[in-house]
Order: structure tokens, then sequence, then C-alpha cells
């Protein structure tokens, strides 16, 4: 099985036909994608990629039942392209789009909150890499190639990590269940604990790499929950051991700004609540080959 995506979920392209929208689109639909439509406004009627276009994603979703979308929409309209995307009904948004004002995700994590949770829509990013079940299904920006289907699940923040630790997993023979970027700005549409939730449910995930960074207490409350809550074993790992104290480094959320912000005091809180932490960026895949063996 696989989390989020498999080779049956409908998805539209939001910014379909733009320059970044198209080319990914044709890559995913490559993949196998079940890519049934895109959005955007003024061109509805036509086609594009051999899919139809639609002006609102509330028209896409009627004419094609779609369930999830991704967008390639500018960081200044990006925020209405997701709540137009809630509103319509579309159960999973995934926004690659980097640069979105924080006042404007907290606009949007507001609004999706007025929807009852059964409702609700899921949102991966902004500023991610997306999503991929190995085999069945991409909704993001990454090489399919480099991904093994298998049974390991990857939650990261970095989206060249996640890469990496797929990379080096297929190296060893290890495959991938579903990769999920979850984005580095500040505000994300889901954190960790929302995807580990979502592997722990799931039968044929039997481990989890989490891929954390400076900034922020994400991967300590994901850590204290892996402890209380998962069955499954998972290795962690926190880029940025030799990041300076109130520099951004990178991604928007990627600073040291307080107690337990910086790699060293979150891989420790890692240790803490007993996850296997790789010691570095390139050993993340022997981690993982090492935990698998004494399952």
């Amino acid at each position: 099985m696989s989390i989020l995506i498999n080779e049956k979920t409908k998805i539209i392209v939001q910014g379909f036909t733009g320059d970044k929208g198209s080319f990914h689109a044709k890559e995913m639909i490559e993949y196998g994608t079940n890519v049934v439509g895109g959005v955007t406004p003024g061109k509805g009627g036509s086609t594009h990629l051999g899919k139809p276009v639609f002006n609102t994603v509330a028209e896409a979703v009627e004419a094609t039942g779609a369930e999830a979308s991704i967008t390639f929409v500018a960081p200044a309209f990006c925020a209405d392209a997701i709540m137009e995307a809630a509103d319509a009904g579309i159960q999973l948004v995934c926004s690659i789009t980097d640069g979105i004002p924080a006042q404007d995700m907290m606009r949007v994590k507001r609004y999706l909150m007025r929807y009852p949770k059964e409702r609700r829509t899921l949102m991966v990013g902004p500023n991610c890499a997306g999503i991929i079940s190995p085999g069945k299904a991409m909704l993001g920006i990454m090489p399919g190639h480099i991904y093994k289907q298998g049974t390991v699940g990857i939650v990261s923040r970095s989206g060249t990590l996640g890469y990496e630790a797929a990379a080096q997993m297929k190296a060893l023979g290890i495959g991938v269940s579903t990769s999920v970027g979850i984005g580095g700005d500040p505000i994300n549409g889901s954190s960790f604990l929302d995807h580990l939730m979502k592997f722990q449910e799931d039968p044929e995930t039997t481990a989890v790499v989490m891929i954390g960074e400076i900034g922020g207490p994400q991967e300590a409350e994901a850590s204290a929950w892996v402890k209380e809550n998962m069955t499954k074993p998972v290795v962690g790992y926190v880029a940025g051991l030799t990041a300076p104290k109130g520099r951004r480094m990178g991604h928007a959320g990627a600073i040291i700004s307080a107690a337990g912000d910086s790699a060293a005091e979150k891989s420790e809180i890692m240790r803490s609540y007993g996850l296997s932490v790789a010691p570095s960026a390139g050993e993340l895949g022997t981690t993982v080959a090492a935990m698998m063996a004494k399952l």
C-alpha cells in the first residue's frame, strides 16, 4: 500500500499550462500518475498535454471527480489557489510553490480549519518536493527513477535529502512505500506528525525515515509521539550540524532561534525518544539497512 496517493488517485494540476506546470505535469503523466486535467483561468475548454483544461477547480472536480491537486502557481496567488481547491472539495493539495508569504499561509491554515475534520483538505507543502508512491503515482517534482517500490516511508522537510535517502536505499535494495516532502517554510500545511500517523496506520509500511532541519519544534514533537504511539522503527536525521545561530540556512524556516532548534539538540532529542539517528547524510541508507536487518 501507500499513503496519500496511489495509481487510482485522480489528480489535477493548478497552473497547468504554465512553463513549470507543463514540464512537471508531463513528467507526472509519463510516470503513470492519473492526471485527469488541469486548471488555468481563461483557458477553460481547451486541452493541454492531451488533458482537459478548466477555468476553475470546481469545474474540474465536477467534470473529472478529481481528489487531489498540485499547485504550480506564483507565490502571490498561491494561497487563493489552495483555498479554491479546498472549497471545491479537493482532499489533498500539494503546493510546490516557494516564497508564499508566511501571513498568507496563516490565512490558509485558518481557512482550512473552517471545514469539519472528515471534510478538511490536507495540504502538503508549500516549498516542497511533493509526494511519490513509487511505481504508482508522483505528485511533485522529484526524479522518479531514483525511487524503488518497497516498505519504508520517508517524510522530510528537505526535498533533496529525501532524494538522497531514497537513492541510498535503492542502492542497498531497500524500497519506499511513500515519500512525502513537507517543505521547509516556517508554516507548513501539514507536519511530521500528520504523516507519521498515516505511516503507522499503513499495514505495508514497516519502517519510516524522518529527515528534519534546524529551526522549529516539529522534530521534537514528532519524536515524542513516536515513543508513545509508534510500533514501527524510525530512523531520524537532522540537517545543519554546522549552522550558526541566528542565520537562516536555505529554507525560510531553517534558523536556530531558540533552545532545541539546533541540529545537535534535535538529534539528541530523537535519540532520547528511541529513534535511530543517522550520523551523517551519507549514512542514511546504511542506517536504514541496519535497522531493517533487526526486524
